[in-house]
């Protein structure tokens, strides 16, 4: 089931956003979550979604804001151009086969067009994803304020496979993680790396997987992007060589998709925690509660 496209409830049925939080972590992860002293990585996320109100999030979780902020960081040449953006699809688009519309102000709304064919789809399709704010459902309060359009940018991919996207986990500055993500629309499976490249989660055809010929800038860039931030994800993809920017999540999963091995969420959770206790100036998220890694 897409936890992100289930029904909205009569306002006497909606649960509290604590209680909510707290039903479907369980139903996800078949055990509650520690809201008081969160040490699980999907437990910070949680967290987060209560208490952290950073004012930068909702400008890098928009996909036409956080493009500007990024360029000024990065240049122009990370940064994948954009055919058009705004609020009504026109009848025919004026840009080139292939492309990807998506909504600008959430995740996991995005279509990939080849033909004509495809195009009515994502218009109608489409329509659905501007009628409501993006985030309430799961409480991701960065993407509640961000303006509902949509933004269409030249596909990367091939006829056959999306592009491989390069997911870099920064704590406090320091990217430590790249999850890299195979086969989206197909065979979809991920694996985790660490910031050398060495397995951190192993699949049976990893040894297919190279590491990205920009690691080292693709790194860099990431903690360029995220520094303001305890913890960021930031999303690069490498075309034709070159490094390009994708996106930047402040909620991987929701925090509702299980680690495997399970023991990852921990381990990715003392990541998030190492990083803000070397920091004791930094009061974890307004100081609501100060993290121990003991």
């Amino acid at each position: 089931m897409n936890l992100r496209r289930l029904p909205s409830l009569p306002h006497w049925l909606v649960p509290s956003v604590r209680l909510r939080i707290y039903i479907l972590y369980l139903w996800r992860h078949r055990r509650w979550p520690n809201l008081v002293a969160p040490r699980r990585f999907t437990e910070l996320v949680q967290w987060r979604k209560l208490h952290d109100r950073n004012p930068m999030m909702p400008l890098l979780a928009d996909k036409i804001a956080s493009k500007a902020h990024v360029e000024e960081k990065l240049g122009s040449a990370w940064i994948i151009p954009t055919y058009w953006s705004g609020r009504n699809l026109p009848d025919q688009p004026s840009w080139p086969y292939p492309f990807i519309v998506k909504a600008s102000h959430g995740c996991n709304q995005n279509i990939i067009c080849r033909d004509p064919d495809d195009w009515k789809k994502a218009r109608r399709r489409s329509a659905k994803w501007l009628r409501a704010p993006y985030g309430l459902w799961l409480d991701e309060w960065a993407y509640r304020s961000i303006p509902r359009s949509y933004i269409v940018e030249p596909y990367l991919g091939t006829e056959q496979s999306v592009p491989v996207d390069y997911k870099i986990y920064v704590f406090n500055g320091k990217a430590a993680l790249i999850q890299v993500h195979l086969d989206r629309y197909s065979d979809h499976r991920w694996i985790l790396f660490d910031r050398r490249w060495g397995q951190v989660s192993r699949l049976e055809d990893d040894n297919l997987l190279s590491a990205p010929v920009h690691l080292t800038e693709i790194l860099y860039s990431a903690e360029q992007v995220a520094a303001a931030f305890d913890f960021a994800r930031v999303d690069f993809y490498e075309i034709d060589g070159q490094p390009k920017f994708g996106e930047v999540t402040f909620y991987p999963g929701s925090g509702l998709d299980p680690f495997e091995p399970r023991e990852l969420d921990s381990t990715i959770g003392a990541l998030w925690l190492a990083g803000l206790a070397s920091q004791p100036q930094r009061r974890y998220l307004a100081g609501a509660w100060e993290p121990k890694t003991a």
